[in-house]
């Protein structure tokens, strides 16, 4: 029996839940593309805001204690996101977000500016949390793909925005329009619901209904039909209402996977040298002698960023994880491949000069395959291959290594560039991307589709359901 006609028109509150909580994500976006424009103005003699200007070591640190900030909250999520809910949880992403702003305006010295870039890493940290589990709490089966990518999207959006603020505004301007986000977040999500999950676990059946009842548009018999599906699977969860500790991660085969997958794709995001590209775009150009503007190169990086994510956000649902992740994985590790060959046959004396519009092409194509796959399905698997009871801790542990990795690839990519060449770099990032496609190719399973109970039991090694299986279980009276 096919799906009820009454299903589709009556998912957009969904999406208008998952697009408000991603402006968080915008913000923090923006965040993250303040690094790229800004150095220049932070090494200028007539520094707009500091005393005096910064040296290249302390600017690496500016610009790497801003990716292992993230970890710092992270113990604190998971817990934090039980006790007071999905909603307040997202809502406090707002304080370190504009503290950061205020500090960004009124920074005199190195040790300000870097204690902004630490609240401002703490946000994102915050952000990369909270948005998937909302997303996937609040989303059905059958958007929740498409809805769990919008996070990468609204990131990619915030980036750009970035990068033009940077060159169109002065520093203080940029960081006044920095400040308005959070509270724009803040005062919109504010009308957004708690997540009817949350909110059954917490024993509150009358909000739970409430809140299936908003994201369903009012519509009783599927509201009725949701809410006893998410009884009988918290019924099933043994550990529902208890706390979940790190033995839990190793309780089955399939819980294990699900971590194991999660604890590869996630850190994998950043061993494909995304943060690298994106925090070294001018220096990356520069050493490649391109013709091309250093702002306005990552202008155009950060446009094709956007347009990969909206591609995804289009795919993700169509042609499925697996193959977005492998298509994303080996398509990022030929173009390191090719942007390490190009910097040999430089460094090697060879006339390239015909060929200077070439690293354009090839990290726009890097950034297309980043935003398609790895980017923002990532994040979908890691909820989707785990239970919603396991999925925080799990998943808590597999961002933190995730920031650890992106610390590590920008803090040791001017190091390393000076011990094995700056196409060694390049050839070694192929290298890591390589691996996570293999990784992905033998161990991830495909989770389009498909209810989260299906894709656990699948990792267990039990019969995988199929999609008529599943619309006669959705049809069932």
């Amino acid at each position: 029996m096919s799906e009820p006609p009454a299903l589709g028109p009556r998912k957009w509150r969904q999406y208008t839940a998952a697009i408000t909580i991603n402006l968080s994500a915008v913000a923090t976006g923006l965040s993250i593309g303040w690094t790229s424009p800004t150095i220049a103005h932070l090494q200028d003699e007539k520094t707009p805001v500091l005393n005096e200007s910064l040296t290249q070591d302390e600017i690496s640190w500016v610009t790497a204690i801003f990716c292992v900030s993230p970890i710092f909250p992270l113990p604190l999520c998971n817990p934090l996101s039980d006790k007071f809910g999905r909603k307040i949880f997202a809502s406090l992403i707002a304080v370190p977000a504009g503290l950061s702003w205020l500090l960004t305006i009124l920074a005199r010295d190195l040790v300000c500016l870097v204690i902004a870039r630490v609240l401002a890493g703490l946000a994102v940290g915050m952000t990369v949390f909270i948005v998937p589990m909302y997303v996937s709490e609040i989303a059905s089966d059958e958007v929740r793909g498409v809805l769990g990518s919008f996070l990468m999207f609204a990131l990619n959006i915030g980036i750009l925005l970035g990068f033009v603020f940077g060159v169109a505004m002065s520093y203080q301007m940029f960081a006044i329009c920095g400040l308005t986000l959070p509270i724009l977040f803040v005062c919109a999500f504010a009308f957004m619901p708690e997540t009817p999950i949350y909110l059954l676990r917490k024993n509150r059946h009358d909000a739970a209904t409430r809140s299936l009842m908003w994201l369903w548009d009012n519509e009783k018999m599927i509201v009725d039909r949701e809410l006893l599906k998410l009884q009988e699977t918290l019924k099933k969860d043994e550990r529902s209402g208890k706390s979940v500790s790190f033995r839990d991660l190793w309780g089955n085969r399939g819980t294990t996977r699900g971590f194991l997958i999660a604890l590869a794709l996630l850190p994998g995001q950043q061993t494909s040298g995304i943060a690298v590209v994106f925090m070294y775009t001018a220096t990356i150009f520069r050493l490649a002698g391109s013709s091309l503007d250093p702002d306005s190169a990552a202008i155009i990086l950060a446009g094709m960023q956007v347009v990969g994510s909206l591609l995804a956000t289009m795919a993700i649902e169509r042609a499925g994880r697996r193959p977005l992740l492998l298509i994303s994985t080996g398509g990022m590790a030929i173009s390191h491949g090719f942007l390490g060959v190009f910097l040999l046959l430089q460094s090697q004396g060879h006339d390239i000069s015909s060929f200077n519009w070439l690293p354009v092409v090839i990290l726009s194509s890097y950034t297309i395959f980043y935003c398609i796959g790895i980017g923002p399905v990532a994040f979908v698997v890691s909820m989707e291959v785990l239970t919603p009871d396991i999925a925080g801790l799990a998943n808590s542990l597999a961002v933190a290594l995730m920031w650890i990795m992106s610390f590590v690839t920008v803090k040791g990519f001017p190091v390393t560039s000076e011990v094995i060449g700056n196409y060694g770099c390049f050839f070694v990032l192929a290298v890591f991307c390589s691996c996570t496609f293999l990784f992905t190719y033998f161990f991830v399973p495909e989770t389009k589709g498909k209810t989260i109970e299906s894709i656990i039991e699948e990792l267990n090694g039990g019969v995988q359901s199929t999609k008529s299986d599943m619309n006669k279980e959705r049809t069932a009276p």
